[in-house]
């Protein structure tokens, strides 16, 4: 057991040299200065000790029998990438440091070497070490938050938006993502900042119709010291914050064609110039720009200039509204109802009747709607199972089964807006439409390859085979051929 006065390890060592009296003093030199320290005798003892993941800083000898220093190092290189490595070499030649470096090693100390070289030099590679965690741990939970799971839909609108996405994330073209409010277009630049080489460095958001426009110039570029009244300071912009990473401009059709100008120039010229003043200064940065807009509209209209929109549209992202993918909705609602849960004392559940409800609504708000009720229904419904009459959807409309014309669907009370409840569906009548129309629009895209339909909607052939023949449901190749 460790004393409870005792500080705690400062990091955890392996020493690796086949002169056991080399390796011992500097084991515990190393300890002195309260590491835990292992040793190992050669190379492949030290490969096992590797491979149980604990150890942050390798320190090894160049020359060693029956395995030598650098093998080691390529070797360890495999078992933790991550690991930081300092060469040991008597014989302090040029050409085995720069070696060493090339293959992974952080640094190199010359034996015999004076004891603060070598607390120095270890330090340094330890706070390496630290901070690569760190970057770690920031990126996976980016990822966690923003990355492609959090994309949450199995509908082939979503997988063809995924799978573009993949695409062209790991290259620098500026992306253009259209779609309403509400669906998650800056959902989508995140995941494509988390998913590209700039994932390290910043993602910076700007939503262009929240900012006035005679600030928006200031915010995107900086700005000197007594550029304008309240300029009591330089600042710098949002372009200079994104260098290196990923700025996203949301809403970039809500512009004035002056400032888009002066979006072009920085566009074209990779520089930007401060409010103010007349250097200009270099940015490395990937543009992604959204619009709720049809944009081809807005140029041909001449609203937005055609330059910039060809200068931003080099790929395009179309993120579908909610009502084009509402097999999505059960998926989405369940994602929704876990976050709220995860900041409840009381998690609720969904039921079927709750989903097939939700199903049978238009979502005008789209994903950013759902997300609202769903949160809404957790925090205010009594029991542990969340109902239809949990869900106060006030619009919408639902296509029945048969043909029969739509009505107004619930008013959150559990009657029909402006009819008798005894009028409106039965919940069988409104589960079977929703797989009607799922089915459907599967057909549609797939035709007779049911097998991409069952693996689209989520079920086996099987049971999409008995869904089919229960609703009176054929590709429609089928019946083109009849």
């Amino acid at each position: 057991m460790t004393d409870a006065n005792t500080p705690p390890t400062r990091g955890r060592l392996l020493v690796v040299d086949d002169q056991r009296n080399m390796r011992a003093t500097t084991a515990l030199l190393l300890r002195a200065e309260n590491y835990t320290v292992f040793e190992a005798a050669t190379g492949e003892e030290a490969l096992a000790q590797l491979a149980s993941g604990s150890i942050d800083l390798l320190l090894t000898d160049l020359k060693m029998e029956p395995m030598d220093g650098l093998t080691l190092l390529r070797r360890a290189m495999e078992v933790a990438p991550r690991l930081q490595v300092i060469m040991m070499t008597a014989f302090g030649s040029i050409e085995s440091a720069v070696e060493a470096m090339r293959l992974g090693a952080y640094d190199y100390v010359t034996k015999p070497f004076k004891e603060s070289e070598l607390r120095y030099r270890v330090e340094r590679a330890l706070e390496r070490a630290r901070l690569l965690r760190d970057v770690d741990n920031l990126t996976t939970d980016f990822n966690q938050r923003h990355g492609l799971s959090a994309l949450v839909g199995r509908s082939a609108a979503m997988r063809e938006l995924t799978t573009r996405l993949m695409r062209v994330a790991q290259s620098d073209a500026t992306v253009l993502i259209q779609g309403e409010s509400g669906t998650g277009k800056e959902l989508v630049a995140r995941a494509l900042h988390a998913h590209s080489r700039r994932k390290a460095r910043s993602f910076v958001p700007v939503n262009c119709a929240a900012i006035s426009e005679s600030l928006l110039e200031s915010e995107l570029f900086g700005h000197a010291k007594g550029a304008f009244t309240g300029a009591v300071k330089s600042r710098r912009g949002l372009f200079e914050e994104a260098d290196g990473g990923t700025l996203f401009i949301d809403e970039v059709t809500e512009t004035s064609p002056t400032f888009q100008s002066k979006l072009l120039r920085a566009l074209q010229e990779g520089e930007v110039r401060r409010v103010g003043e007349s250097t200009a200064l270099r940015v490395d940065v990937r543009i992604v720009a959204a619009t709720n807009r049809d944009i081809e509209l807005e140029v041909r209209d001449k609203r937005f200039r055609q330059d910039l929109y060809y200068r931003l549209n080099v790929v395009a992202l179309r993120v579908p509204p909610l009502r084009e993918r509402l097999e999505d909705v059960p998926a989405l609602a369940e994602h929704f109802l876990e976050r709220a849960n995860a900041r409840s004392p009381n998690p609720k559940r969904l039921s079927a009747a709750a989903v097939a409800h939700l199903m049978s609504y238009d979502f005008p708000g789209n994903v950013r709607e759902l997300e609202n009720l769903v949160e809404q229904a957790a925090a205010l419904a009594e029991g542990n199972e969340l109902l239809p009459e949990d869900f106060p959807v006030r619009q919408g409309r639902m296509t029945p089964a048969h043909g029969t014309p739509s009505v107004a669907f619930l008013d959150g009370q559990g009657g029909a807006l402006g009819r008798n409840a005894s009028a409106g569906p039965t919940l069988a009548q409104v589960v079977e439409e929703a797989e009607r129309h799922a089915i459907t629009q599967a057909l549609e895209r797939h035709g007779v390859d049911l097998a991409r339909v069952a693996d689209e909607l989520g079920v086996s052939s099987t049971t999409l085979w008995r869904k089919m023949k229960r609703l009176n449901l054929r590709p429609p190749s089928e019946l083109a051929r009849e």
